[in-house]
């Protein structure tokens, strides 16, 4: 299988039409196709990070300039990235609106994905953080709209999960 590039295009649509003119993300395959079209953008700020947790004060900092941002990121690094989601995010009510790529799930052919697959959403479950899954892409603009008004209005961390559906052919 490989990264629907049509779909990664809507998602990317659906961003834009959300009025999100900022985005934190670490490279990852699935990711790809959407960090180029960011890059590609030139109404897009792409902020490229070495570590997730480094997007989440990316994300803060943005949230107090009254930037419209977003995460990109898979969920492993929903997992690196805790720390910074309970003791910043959570902490100090600061809203997180996340898009993270649900490897490790059903389908998963990749062994080195499945640990994290099996642990996420118990773990957003554990941190009270709202979630739901895209998988079609014929929703998934209005999902990253309400993700992104829900993190808003709750001013917490709220994620949107990238399924396997979603991201490939």
């Amino acid at each position: 299988m490989t990264v629907s590039y049509e779909n990664s295009k809507t998602i990317f649509a659906g961003i834009k039409a959300a009025g999100i003119r900022s985005i934190s993300a670490l490279p990852e395959t699935w990711l790809g196709p959407l960090l180029q079209r960011a890059e590609d953008d030139a109404d897009v700020h792409l902020i490229q990070v070495a570590k997730e947790e480094e997007a989440i004060g990316i994300a803060a900092g943005a949230h107090f300039a009254g930037e419209r941002h977003l995460l990109l990121m898979q969920n492993h690094g929903f997992l690196a990235a805790i720390n910074g989601i309970v003791s910043l995010a959570q902490l100090y009510s600061i809203p997180l609106c996340m898009l993270i790529a649900l490897r490790g799930h059903w389908g998963e052919p990749y062994p080195w994905h499945t640990r994290g697959g099996i642990v996420t959403e118990g773990v957003l479950r554990a941190l009270g953080i709202p979630f739901e899954y895209a998988r079609d892409p014929q929703m998934v603009g209005r999902q990253i709209r309400e993700a992104y008004t829900l993190s808003q209005s709750s001013l917490s961390p709220v994620a949107l999960l990238l399924t396997r559906d979603l991201m490939e052919d």
